[in-house]
């Protein structure tokens, strides 16, 4: 079966693993939809729920695979074979193609500076391809080299991600406040890097996090205190389970008192659907983004960054 070509000027979209309903909201009406990819008209649009875009998208024939990994190795290095239909002989082409390390990897590191390019065949001689994808990583899927004894739970790994992603992490000297920081997991990274951390939380934290060096604990909820209540820091985070707008009011606080630089806020959403508008109005505030990290389940991280980045090589 011939695969239908892609228009010039079109957009793919990889929906985020669980919420391809989400991003078909986002998006509207679409030209195709192959698996969890997306394909729209236009340039690219803003869309919350997603782990890659495909951001100038193009097909090609092919008469081999050979000849499909030979025309996609003389554009760039780094593909990542994206199997939809034509799965097996996808990850031939994949296979023919220069390899790239694909192991976990040890934090803090920057955020990789060869692009990565991703494919998929709409039928067995036609690939749809694209050399510029929003994210580092093949198909936006990557994993830590992960500490199974330190943290008291596995939330670390996303604010480790999301501290990759804004290119930019505390370090000794500066102060972090942790919202709704138990049982610690957050603090426990944040610790780890040498920060002063003043977590906040109803419940106690790990007695292990408690003990570490810069800790100290606040036992309260977190949105009853004003920025006053607790004076400067260098960043404020939140991984509070809470209804958006909540999280958005107080952080809007936050905003008003000029008192914390750096921001890093869980948005987590509550059932099975999403609060749009709150994520919009997270989205609008200047110099911020809203990402879906790979690490994120029902939930969206916010990250806003004033500090200059001064991410630590690995």
């Amino acid at each position: 079966m011939k695969g239908e070509p892609v228009p010039l000027g079109a957009t793919c979209y990889h929906a985020a693993p669980g919420f391809m309903r989400h991003l078909q909201a986002e998006l509207g009406e679409v030209y195709r939809v192959d698996g969890e990819l997306l394909t729209a008209m236009g340039p690219e649009r803003r869309a919350f729920w997603t782990r890659n875009v495909w951001r100038k998208p193009f097909t090609a024939e092919f008469g081999s695979v050979g000849e499909a990994a030979a025309l996609l190795s003389s554009i760039q290095r780094n593909w990542a074979p994206c199997p939809v239909k034509f799965a097996r002989r996808t990850v031939l082409i994949g296979e023919r193609l220069p390899h790239f390390p694909d192991r976990p990897k040890a934090f803090p590191f920057a955020l990789p500076s060869a692009p990565m390019g991703a494919f998929t065949l709409l039928d067995e001689h036609t690939l749809l391809a694209s050399a510029d994808c929003s994210s580092p990583w093949p198909n936006g899927e990557f994993s830590f080299v992960e500490d199974r004894e330190g943290p008291p739970s596995r939330a670390y790994r996303k604010l480790w991600e999301a501290l990759v992603m804004a290119g930019s992490m505390p370090g000794p000297g500066q102060r972090c406040i942790d919202a709704g920081a138990c049982p610690g997991g957050w603090t426990w990274a944040l610790a780890g890097l040498g920060a002063e951390v003043t977590a906040i939380d109803r419940s106690p934290l790990d007695d292990s996090v408690m003990a570490m060096p810069g800790v100290s604990f606040l036992k309260h909820n977190a949105f009853t205190l004003k920025p006053s209540d607790l004076g400067p820091a260098d960043w404020l985070f939140s991984d509070v389970i809470c209804y958006p707008p909540a999280l958005f009011d107080w952080i809007g606080q936050w905003l008003e008192s000029g008192l914390a630089r750096n921001f890093v806020c869980t948005i987590k959403m509550q059932g099975e659907d999403w609060d749009r508008a709150t994520t919009e109005r997270f989205a609008a505030i200047p110099g911020s983004r809203v990402l879906h990290l790979w690490h994120n389940k029902h939930e969206l991280t916010w990250i806003l960054i004033r500090d200059k980045p001064g991410a630590t090589q690995g």
